[in-house]
């Protein structure tokens, strides 16, 4: 069954069972609630089978990890799942920062949502449900390393094929005399992922380059490659971090690209966000790029970090209002208790274009006006799960589709998390402890958010609301 059947399918499946039990409700008007949590085993593999010899470092290539990287929404159940530059967690060869020939691509997945039980902790019972995987490709030559360096084999992977080049994580797979913007650069390090209204492309964004790029949905073929502006980039590109960030005056911070990718409603502008402050700028603030998909014409805003080190994701609201994730480090997968995970609020209305503009103190009178929304650790601490045990990385957030909660129709907001493709990970008190996919639902009222969903315009011709 092709990805746009299986979505349709999908899609009026819900739409039915919410129709059944929403007949007469009202609209919520309440605080951002938690109302599931689901997870997905760290231990299972995913369906590119074809990828799962061991890579360099002996870490099968299909392991099933890391899909809380970006998280996006595409009708229905069905949501898409981003892992990043694969299973680096596991140290074997500091020159090329442990980094692997892992193969770019995304997880579809079947998130349902049902009622539960009388007297369980949480009105509703999430399952997630790996149904797809799709690796990501171009067909026009891409760059990778030799490895001689490192001591390893050639970056490109063995699954290439005469017109089928992978994007890979390997870090040193990038052609050192361009700016690390090159297209044809053959790393990748995803991390921000969404749908196009017609169902057909996904976008994706990254941390090497930074790059924002055009797939196919069902191939995974890569079909555009938007420019980016050169103050983004770096000029001094190494399979190192520390060396690119000591080589750089300008650019992304090496691991911080741009780190969250929003989609707008209409589905005409891609809004990204990156991770930390540019070198140029330093301090607190941290950029925020919106790029029109027709045109390609690009805009630069400033955002102001309020307490957490940096950014890991960005969702549209409405056409001009979105929500940022800002977060520490610290959780579950850190060995610490998770203290900063809120979502602010923002509104791009009005806001100054900085694209001319560097150094922290002229970008932070320009800020982004910001509201907290949610209280990610006050939430879950409330719901009983310890500070310790809180992911250390949640970056993953979409919305999903209306429940109806207390007899009145909710929205949804789904947090998930990177677990670094690590199944088990010692905790503060080194008890080793699961360390799966994660899933956190939130439910909301229009009198928290001006909340306009996306539309999705299917194959069977219908124009459907998320």
């Amino acid at each position: 069954m092709s990805y746009v059947r299986r979505l349709s399918r999908l899609f009026l499946v819900s739409i039915v069972s919410l129709v059944a039990v929403s007949m007469g409700a009202g609209i919520a008007r309440a605080n951002p609630t938690l109302i599931a949590i689901g997870s997905i085993s760290g231990t299972y593999e995913d369906f590119a089978t074809e990828t799962g010899a061991p890579l360099e470092n002996g870490v099968r290539g299909n392991r099933l990890g890391g899909m809380g990287s970006g998280l996006a929404y595409a009708g229905g159940n069905t949501f898409v799942a981003l892992p990043d530059r694969g299973p680096n967690a596991k140290a074997y060869n500091s020159a090329v920062d442990d980094t692997t020939s892992y193969i770019a691509r995304f997880q579809t997945l079947n998130l349902s949502l049902a009622p539960s039980d009388p007297g369980a902790a949480l009105p509703f019972v999430l399952t997630p449900m790996v149904v797809d995987t799709t690796l990501l490709w171009s067909s026009s030559a891409l760059v990778y390393g030799d490895g001689v360096a490192a001591g390893l084999p050639n970056g490109a992977p063995a699954l290439n094929g005469k017109h089928t080049k992978y994007f890979t994580g390997r870090s040193d797979n990038f052609d050192p005399v361009k700016l690390s913007t090159n297209p044809q650069n053959a790393r990748l390090d995803p991390e921000g992922i969404r749908v196009s209204n017609d169902g057909r492309r996904v976008y994706i964004s990254d941390e090497y380059g930074p790059y924002i790029y055009e797939f196919d949905r069902e191939s995974g073929q890569r079909t555009r490659a938007f420019t980016i502006p050169d103050n983004l980039a770096v000029a001094v590109q190494s399979a190192q971090g520390d060396v690119e960030i000591n080589g750089n005056t300008s650019g992304r911070v090496a691991n911080k690209g741009m780190e969250g990718l929003a989609i707008t409603p209409d589905g005409k502008t891609l809004v990204g966000i990156m991770q930390a402050p540019l070198i140029q700028d330093g301090g607190k603030v941290v950029r925020i790029l919106s790029v029109d998909i027709q045109s390609g014409k690009s805009h630069q805003y400033a955002y102001a970090l309020t307490t957490g080190t940096g950014v890991s994701e960005i969702v549209a609201v409405n056409n001009h209002e979105f929500l940022v994730d800002e977060r520490d480090g610290k959780g579950q997968g850190d060995g610490s208790a998770a203290a900063a995970k809120q979502i602010f609020k923002i509104d791009l209305s009005g806001a100054a274009d900085v694209g001319q503009i560097s150094g922290s103190a002229n970008l932070a009178p320009l800020a982004v006006p910001k509201t907290l929304f949610l209280d990610v650790v006050s939430a879950l601490t409330a719901a009983g799960i310890s500070a310790i045990h809180i992911p250390a990385k949640l970056e993953g957030m979409a919305f999903g589709p209306d429940v109806v909660l207390n007899g009145v129709v909710s929205h949804t907001l789904y947090i998930a998390n990177d677990n670094d493709f690590l199944a088990a990970v010692p905790d503060k008190n080194n008890v080793v402890v699961d360390n799966p996919n994660q899933y956190f639902v939130f439910a909301f009222g229009d009198g928290d958010l001006s909340f306009v969903p996306q539309k999705f315009k299917l194959d069977d011709g219908g124009d459907h609301r998320d």
